[in-house]
């Protein structure tokens, strides 16, 4: 259960970030939190589905990777991996998981997500949030093909904040057979792909 507390806090980091990035001049040293909406479907679907496998590209300063754990936190057989290339961004979300008592919970790997992914055993994960560079999504298309399970799920954030961006990545993603993908306007567009 999400007790108040979490939800509070979890609301009150939320908050900081978006007063963090209201004044960070660059890019690269903003936050770019998901949406607190897009954090409570995150968890819905964890929850709902209980997979045993998670992966989670783009662990930025680790607020989503904060709901994903939550999700998990009562799955002892239930792992979260959490893939940024960026040292610094690491280091914040090892941080937000101690804050939180969840560091034992989520494995903070500093890596590039592309040659990970595509050493990756076959049918590793039962699912995968996508919110990285997305100029290199279509690129990760055919090792996330592999890795997910039959009845695994694929959630993308963006994908109505940065359409053009991701339009390479959902048009491929349409394109392969055996795949049932939706996109649902929570937060910033969340493309939601199953793979049937």
């Amino acid at each position: 259960m999400l007790e108040p507390q979490w939800l509070e806090a979890l609301q009150r980091l939320w908050e900081e970030g978006e007063r963090h990035d209201a004044v960070a001049l660059e890019r690269a040293h903003k936050n770019l939190f998901i949406t607190p909406d897009t954090g409570r479907f995150l968890y819905q679907l964890v929850r709902s589905l209980r997979p045993a496998r998670v992966l989670e590209v783009g662990t930025s300063a680790g607020y989503s990777t904060l709901w994903l754990a939550l999700a998990l936190r009562d799955r002892s057989a239930s792992h979260l991996k959490s893939l940024d290339i960026d040292p610094a961004r690491q280091a914040q979300a090892s941080a937000n998981l101690a804050r939180f008592g969840l560091a034992g919970r989520v494995s903070l790997l500093g890596t590039d997500a592309g040659p990970w992914l595509a050493a990756a055993q076959t049918n590793s994960l039962d699912f995968i949030f996508l919110d990285a560079d997305r100029s290199r999504y279509a690129g990760y298309w055919p090792h996330l093909q592999h890795l997910l399970v039959p009845g695994g799920l694929l959630v993308m954030d963006n994908a109505l904040s940065h359409a053009t961006e991701c339009a390479e990545f959902v048009d491929a993603v349409i394109a392969t057979k055996g795949y049932l993908a939706e996109t649902y306007p929570i937060g910033k567009g969340q493309f939601v792909i199953v793979k049937d």
